[in-house]
């Protein structure tokens, strides 16, 4: 596929309209319609060669899904369909939800359980980000003093939310521009 794919998993709706705001930042030339993990197949997804992946924080940092209370299926229903494919030669940015102030010991604790599930089945994840400018004790999502990948607190950052965006798509557009125009 020569567009880069947007898959996202969502409760309550929130990740799923961060994952609109950066298909219109990108564009319709470079990106898909964000596709609901819940509707998505492996196939669907396995047809890109560069990704965006969302989640939503949700449980005790856990992947989001059934046996985490989601009333949807979410990742972890997703990603046991995914069990045994290679996404080795994909190039994957990531992003997750969080908030910080309710959340305080365990900010966005989810990203870190996609992140380790990709990378396991052989993609090349980018688009770290910076924890300056969040106020937490504590995330899983963090390696080396930075989150791998952006983290977004619209609850209590709302105003920080689309600069967040457009900088780290800014970021991670080249590398995954690169991976489309080498596919």
């Amino acid at each position: 596929m020569d567009k880069i794919g947007i898959f996202y998993g969502t409760e309550k709706g929130m990740t799923a309209a961060m994952a609109q705001v950066m298909y219109r930042v990108l564009g319709d030339e470079i990106a898909d319609e964000p596709v609901n993990v819940n509707r998505a197949t492996v196939p669907g997804l396995l047809q890109y060669k560069a990704l965006i992946l969302g989640v939503p924080s949700y449980g005790v940092g856990e992947l989001p899904g059934r046996t985490t209370g989601s009333d949807e299926g979410n990742w972890e229903e997703f990603l046991f369909r995914l069990d045994e494919a290679d996404l080795s030669g994909k190039r994957v940015a990531l992003f997750g939800l969080g908030n910080q102030q309710k959340y305080y010991d365990r900010f966005a604790s989810s990203l870190i359980h996609l992140y380790q599930y990709v990378r396991a089945y052989g993609a090349e994840v980018i688009g770290d980000w910076s924890t300056e400018g969040y106020h937490f004790t504590r995330s899983h999502s963090v390696i080396d003093n930075r989150f791998v990948g952006l983290v977004l607190d619209h609850h209590n950052q709302p105003e920080m939310t689309k600069d967040r965006i457009i900088t780290w798509l800014g970021q991670v557009k080249p590398g995954l521009l690169e991976k489309l125009a080498h596919a």
